[in-house]
């Protein structure tokens, strides 16, 4: 292939082998920009300097991501499509525990007037999958697709429960301490595995309004249901003014409940064998 001039012929080569789909790398970069403004659009102009892209190749790249459904043009911008979320009911239907989840919930008594939702651990985040609206007279809760710190969220706390003390601290070592940017709780690790040991214990954890403003939270961990599987965790949000403790035990225990059900019944008894 021609080389333009001023090319290094090895610079060129650690590239091409670091990165053997250019196009694609900067597509995804473009879809992690608009995922990372949290709704608001973006303009080309703003998305070509964030990927340091000629105006031009990026203007391609977008109508690329448009065609397919990727993105959506907007009077400000770009911003994602709807693609995106069809993708995301794709990935998140296709663990077993997700599917069943939304039934078994409906069903119970306690849960079923709640905003429950499923988490996965992703990195030091709670990313969140599914979601029970509930019947209450209330909207709240972590849109589908959000991250929040996990230290601080119950569902983050609940997935941090299945890890060991060395893969805590190779996770989170260099985070912590930490604060949140809530009621600033100062966070170190040390009292992140007394706050997890307190979760493994009760049954089920619990976040006393440091992550969102208003909200409490009750969660309990979902092992994987088959190897290859990830984690997950189940749990619900709560106002704060309505999560009094014999509240957050009641749905503390019906969230066990659910996730017993949830469990690979092939998976248990293999292990008691």
């Amino acid at each position: 292939m021609p080389r333009e001039a001023g090319d290094d012929p090895g610079a060129t080569s650690t590239r091409t082998a670091r990165d053997p789909a250019p196009a694609v790398t900067r597509a995804l970069g473009i879809m992690t920009l608009l995922a990372d403004a949290e709704g608001k659009p973006l303009p080309l102009s703003e998305i070509s300097r964030g990927l340091g892209l000629a105006k031009s190749s990026c203007a391609n790249l977008c109508q690329a991501l448009e065609d397919g459904g990727m993105i959506r043009r907007v009077t400000e911008g770009f911003a994602l499509g709807r693609r995106t979320a069809e993708l995301g009911g794709a990935f998140a239907v296709q663990f077993n525990q997700v599917r069943e989840f939304f039934g078994l919930v409906a069903a119970s008594p306690t849960l079923h007037s709640e905003v429950v939702q499923i988490a996965m651990l992703d990195g030091a985040d709670a990313l969140y999958l599914a979601r029970h609206e509930g019947r209450a007279p209330y909207r709240f809760g972590t849109p589908l697709g959000s991250r929040l710190p996990a230290v601080f969220t119950a569902a983050g706390n609940a997935l941090l429960c299945g890890l060991g003390d060395e893969e805590l601290e190779g996770l989170l070592g260099d985070r912590l301490p930490a604060s949140s940017g809530v009621d600033g709780l100062a966070l170190t690790l040390p009292a992140l595995r007394d706050r997890l040991q307190e979760a493994r214990e009760r049954g089920y954890a619990v976040d006393e309004g440091h992550s969102i403003v208003g909200l409490r939270g009750v969660a309990v961990p979902l092992p994987a249901w088959a190897p290859g599987d990830p984690p997950l965790a189940m749990g619900a949000a709560i106002p704060s003014d309505q999560a009094d403790p014999a509240r957050i035990a009641a749905i503390g225990t019906a969230l066990r409940e659910v996730a017993a059900r949830l469990e690979n019944p092939w998976r248990a008894r293999t292990a008691v064998g």
